[in-house]
């Protein structure tokens, strides 16, 4: 089945931007990636049989006026992800102070490219699949805000008949060590239940523990995940209000199932054991949830055993996330 990539012009709260559309040759694939606004997939769809689109990922309907990074689509959190306690912490001696855009003003979160403008460096289809591919390097594309050394991150989106694959490569650019993390900030809808909530969804992760967390910044101390959020056997979410940080110890190719009882197929989150952690959240509108695949814990710059990754002048690391929606068709 040949895939195929086109553009088209799109706009946001004023901002004009090129969308790169990835379909197939039937269009019953498609998926919608926006490089000015942080290199956001934010559409994934499917056809239905009723000859409509469903959505696996879930977009606010008031995007197109009020394009929030960090609340539809497919957000990338880079260099850190989730909350970096006062937006402040040391490395190498040298102390770095980062913008507090938490919405309560007193920490930095999901660091820098939720919010950039990412540059297309390679777009095409073939026979299985299309891609597009973003790139964004601190010391070019970032005017303000601060870390250590330079980076540059490239991201692939990979559309194929019932799977997204995110591929990501991170460089050092710079002459000195870089820490870093990577999260992934997906919401996910049931594409064949347009009216679902997250009170309906039914959610396996098999996450053994959780960080104990004030204000949403980890402790440092792991728990015992309590029956309320222990999905290692699929449950119902109900009412529970998720944004809970994991620590999933676990190398299983499958981080997280969601589900619906009126759904005809399963999401699949895959990820490898680079992404030790893993967060749950059910946004306050709770038609959607997110599912997200972290390699470091937040605030990992204070904890002993956070997971930020340094990597070395000149050093590289790969690794790649799968979502697959299976049972559909």
């Amino acid at each position: 089945m040949p895939f195929t990539v086109r553009t088209a012009p799109v706009s946001a709260a004023g901002t004009a931007d090129t969308a790169y559309i990835l379909s197939d040759s039937t269009d019953t694939a498609r998926a919608e990636v926006w490089p000015g606004f942080g290199f956001n997939c934010l559409r994934w769809q499917l056809r239905q049989p009723d000859g409509g689109w469903g959505n696996v990922l879930y977009t606010a309907p008031d995007w197109e006026t009020n394009p929030v990074p960090t609340r539809s689509g497919h957000p990338i959190l880079f260099p850190f992800p989730n909350r970096l306690a006062h937006g402040r912490f040391t490395f190498e001696g040298r102390e770095y102070q980062l913008p507090l855009n938490e919405s309560t003003g007193t920490h930095a979160i999901h660091g820098y490219t939720p919010r950039a403008k990412w540059r297309v460096i390679g777009a095409g289809g073939e026979r299985g699949h299309a891609f597009v591919s973003g790139q964004l390097q601190m010391s070019k594309d970032l005017s303000t805000g601060t870390w250590p050394g330079d980076f540059v991150i490239t991201v692939t989106y990979e559309l194929h008949p019932t799977a997204l694959v995110v591929e990501c490569l991170v460089e050092n650019v710079g002459a000195g060590p870089m820490p870093f993390g990577l999260g992934y900030h997906p919401y996910f809808a049931i594409p064949d239940v347009p009216d679902a909530t997250a009170d309906e969804m039914t959610l396996h992760a098999p996450t053994g523990e959780l960080w104990e967390a004030n204000a949403g910044i980890p402790t440092g101390k792991r728990l015992p995940v309590p029956g309320e959020f222990d999905y290692r056997a699929a449950q119902p979410i109900g009412g529970t209000h998720l944004d809970t940080l994991y620590a999933t110890g676990t190398t299983l190719p499958t981080v997280s199932r969601l589900g619906h009882p009126r759904s005809a197929g399963t999401l699949h989150v895959s990820a490898p054991a680079d992404f030790r952690e893993l967060v749950l959240f059910t946004p306050p509108h709770r038609k959607a949830v997110a599912i997200e695949p972290y390699t470091c814990a937040s605030d990992a710059a204070h904890l002993p055993d956070g997971g930020f990754r340094v990597l070395a002048p000149g050093q590289q690391w790969a690794a790649g996330v799968r979502y697959e929606w299976r049972g559909l068709r």
